[in-house]
């Protein structure tokens, strides 16, 4: 599928100009002046498309986050990694397909990677569960961090869900209870840990695996406690406004980084991840080296102190004095 078969209405006046270039370059035959318009056109669309992705309101970067050829979890591994080995399976219950792990190089880095995989193809979607993890992926990813931690590899996890997966065999095999001991599991485990949001953030999903040293976040991807469609469920008791819930929640990577959410917002190139795997992967690599290496020359008691208090000092509030009735004198 290319990226033209998947259209987001605030793309149009993009893609409006794409024709426009590919019918001028399709003749054989260009004069002077048609190379000169030519050159107008793909100005024009530079600054279109700039000027389109840098005012995109939350309900937008949710589409773009979702966008069908946005890289997943299996494409970094590719365009990042090195040697990498899956590993499967939980010890207990089975090999969740929506949550893998395995050993990889990243340079001369040995590294855990983590990560939710969405699939491409609607079989291997369907395979995946959209990305919904079952409890056995959250456990496998457990298993697999603990593993990390006795070798003393640093920790990579990529985020991509919309959520865990909502169906009675996750609940009767404790989804709820498996996403929090994974989050404490997280929180104190003896090495390096770096969590990207890739894509979707969405609810406890995410949540289970984005307890790390450093969380940044792609800078068209969103994170947020509950989907959009599930907020406007619960409060309207209807998905028609998913974007109301979208611009209510403050999901994207500004809002986040405003409220001590997020430690980095890696840029993406023009017009979105989807359009240049190789130059999003680029980016992404620059930031892991850099973080890794950081990580990793702190004393593992400080990581582990400074991971809690990062978390502890998460979000912004502010305290007014109770009001009440006047002591009696």
């Amino acid at each position: 599928m290319s990226t033209a078969d998947f259209r987001m209405t605030f793309e149009q006046p993009i893609f409006e100009l794409r024709e426009q270039i590919d019918a001028l370059e399709a003749s054989e035959k260009k004069p002077p002046e048609m190379r000169e318009q030519i050159r107008r056109l793909r100005k024009q669309l530079t600054e279109t498309t700039r000027d389109i992705y840098s005012n995109l309101d939350p309900w937008q970067t949710v589409q773009v986050a979702r966008h069908t050829e946005r890289p997943k979890f299996t494409d970094y591994v590719g365009l990042l990694f090195d040697e990498f080995v899956e590993l499967h399976g939980d010890k207990f219950f089975g090999d969740d397909r929506a949550l893998r792990t395995g050993f990889a190089k990243l340079d001369e880095y040995k590294v855990m990677l983590v990560g939710h995989q969405k699939g491409k193809t609607l079989k291997e979607r369907n395979e995946c569960y959209f990305g919904c993890a079952h409890p056995e992926g959250y456990r496998k990813a457990m298993e697999k961090m603990r593993l990390a931690a006795k070798f003393g590899l640093p920790i990579i996890v990529l985020i991509d869900t919309p959520g865990a997966y909502p169906g009675i065999g996750a609940e009767e095999r404790g989804q709820a209870q498996v996403i929090a001991q994974s989050m404490l599991t997280m929180s104190q485990l003896r090495t390096p840990v770096v969590c990207i949001v890739i894509g979707e953030g969405g609810s406890g999903g995410a949540l289970g695996i984005g307890v790390g040293d450093r969380v940044a976040i792609l800078q068209h991807a969103y994170y947020s406690v509950i989907s959009p469609e599930g907020c406007a469920g619960i409060l309207w008791k209807s998905h028609d406004y998913a974007e109301n819930a979208a611009q209510a929640l403050r999901i994207t990577s500004q809002h986040l980084e405003g409220l001590g959410a997020v430690d980095a917002v890696i840029e993406e190139p023009l017009g979105g991840a989807h359009r240049d795997h190789h130059q999003m992967a680029g980016r992404l690599k620059m930031y892991l080296l850099k973080t890794v290496r950081e990580l990793l020359k702190k004393p593992i008691d400080q990581l582990l102190s400074d991971r809690y208090e990062k978390f502890r000092r998460i979000g912004s509030f502010l305290e007014l004095p109770v009001e009440g009735p006047e002591s009696p004198s």
